[in-house]
């Protein structure tokens, strides 16, 4: 995990555009890196335990009815996991380095609207759990649907996460 001003001598494909353009306005905050969640999804076994839920699921003749409640079955799989220990602790290190350990926070993709919020105090567990709940949007019912008309799979890429303070309002990029 980086602080903007970190993450700007970093590639753009790492960390984003939108984190090299914040960084150049000197906005304080960081960047979750791809990988953070790759690694949160590896530990959890969620790519296994979401594979089955999902293999009902026909990408070529969707059944709305059955894949609403197992996109809420996968909403609660990836709120309710846990971090490892030592990715926690790194996650409080990383806040605290930013100065998001305290105050208002907003996490959000970089290239989406939406956004989670969390009033933060030391040590940093309702970002982390406010970044658990957005992760946890990407198994929402429309975004779930949008993947599998779009590229006829449930499946998806892990991408960066950012945190600002909550003070701060920025508008993502847009493609």
């Amino acid at each position: 995990m980086l602080t903007f001003a970190e993450a700007r001598h970093h590639p753009e494909s790492e960390v984003g555009a939108e984190t090299h353009r914040l960084a150049a306005q000197g906005v304080g905050g960081m960047v979750v890196p791809a990988r953070f969640e790759e690694s949160y999804y590896r530990h959890a076994n969620l790519p296994e335990q979401l594979a089955r839920l999902f293999r009902a699921v026909n990408p070529r003749r969707i059944d709305e009815d059955l894949l609403e409640p197992l996109t809420v079955q996968a909403l609660t799989l990836v709120r309710g996991s846990a971090l490892l220990d030592d990715a926690v602790q790194v996650f409080y290190r990383a806040l605290g380095n930013a100065g998001l350990a305290a105050g208002q926070v907003q996490v959000r993709r970089p290239d989406a609207a939406y956004a989670e919020t969390a009033q933060v105090t030391p040590p940093g567990t309702a970002a982390l759990h406010a970044m658990k709940r957005l992760w946890a949007q990407d198994w929402a019912f429309a975004a779930v649907l949008e993947r599998l008309d779009t590229h006829g799979s449930v499946a998806l890429e892990a991408r960066p996460t950012l945190l600002l303070p909550g003070s701060v309002l920025t508008a993502p990029d847009t493609p």
